[in-house]
């Protein structure tokens, strides 16, 4: 018997709830390990290793520094193992060495997996971050009750996940739904939406605009933050709307853009829930939402292949360093920052 199960029984002989007994050796191990790590602190400092301030530092960053090792890097660490083996949560795991590797290499359905999740990552990043960019040019005129419109705007972010993809399920709807109801009535006949395997993962890009106001907010502070007087001189050099918004505001509010299209890009890689929730109530025929975390999910919760569902995670995770790392290069060409000097990759537009 393992020295966890050993404190749990000794727990549960002091009288402690069997519901509690994990949760207060949680609490014991949490107390041991700062029992530890003050001792070694104070020791650091009666030898007079570190000074006190050092010791704060420390002591302040440990809550965060623990939760990192317990709920991130210890997990990360384990799913790394775990996909060397193959195991179903029953039997006892055996070592597969790169078998789950080369089967992703063979796996049809990953490579369809690919495929979709791509394709809503290379469709959805840039329609929210045009629309998103657009609305927020509108957001930041000054006229009467721009206020109403911006939380309106932003209300709808609020409602995602679960709910909002049930919300869609209704407006996609191919019998009843409000878009259909809409096109037929300019004389339009509306596709199945979800039922068909062609226009199942546009319904979802289109559903993903939903939450654009979210990033409004983000885009309307960076151009809250553009120098008016800029806008000023190039006013006065006789240039036009296009022209101030192409040399001025775009360069301006550049490392915005690109924090939300890194962003945008990570969070359309990872996209579970649209998949899920329209699969489960019949909808992406021919696996046309077969995205890479839900399969990675089956994989796991339906398949029970917790080392090839632990490796299809890790290929998700070199993917994302890879398009991210591609973004960052490119960035070079098209990110402005005021601190920077101007060099041959990354010169100040002038109008």
């Amino acid at each position: 018997m393992d020295p966890l199960s050993n404190l749990e029984d000794l727990l549960g002989r002091l009288g402690l709830a069997e519901g509690l007994r994990p949760i207060a050796v949680f609490v014991l191990l949490v107390a041991a390990f700062y029992g530890v790590f003050l001792g070694g602190l104070w020791l650091a400092m009666a030898r007079r290793w570190i000074d006190r301030s050092t010791a704060a530092f420390w002591i302040f960053i440990s809550p965060w520094a623990v939760g990192f090792l317990l709920f991130t890097a210890g997990p990360m660490a384990f799913s790394l193992g775990l996909s060397l083996f193959h195991w179903n949560l029953l039997d006892p795991a055996t070592f597969a060495g790169l078998g789950n590797y080369r089967k992703a290499a063979t796996d049809p359905l990953l490579g369809q997996a690919i495929k979709v999740t791509l394709l809503y990552a290379v469709l959805s990043v840039p329609l929210s971050t045009a629309l998103s960019l657009a609305v927020a040019l509108l957001m930041n005129t000054k006229v009467r009750g721009i206020h109403f419109f911006r939380t309106v705007w932003y209300l709808p972010s609020l409602v995602t996940g679960v709910a909002q993809t049930i919300l869609f399920l209704w407006v996609f709807n191919p019998r009843y739904g409000l878009l259909n109801g809409v096109l037929e009535s300019v004389g339009l006949h509306g596709p199945a939406w979800f039922n068909s395997t062609f226009w199942s993962l546009p319904a979802v890009v289109l559903m993903s605009l939903w939450t654009v106001g979210g990033n409004m907010i983000i885009y309307l502070a960076g151009l809250q933050d553009v120098p008016a007087e800029l806008y000023e001189a190039a006013e006065l050099d006789g240039t036009g709307r296009w022209q101030r918004f192409w040399n001025i505001t775009l360069p301006q509010i550049s490392p915005v853009i690109f924090f939300n299209v890194v962003t945008g890009l990570i969070g359309a890689m990872q996209v579970f829930t649209q998949g899920y929730i329209v699969t489960q109530a019949g909808g992406g025929p021919n696996n046309s939402l077969l995205f890479l975390v839900l399969y990675l999910y089956k994989n796991a919760f339906q398949f029970f292949q917790l080392g090839y569902a632990s490796a299809l995670a890790w290929i998700l995770l070199v993917m994302i360093l890879i398009l991210t790392a591609l973004v960052f290069r490119g960035s070079a060409f098209w990110v402005f920052y005021e601190s920077e000097r101007p060099t041959k990759e990354n010169r100040v537009r002038t109008p």
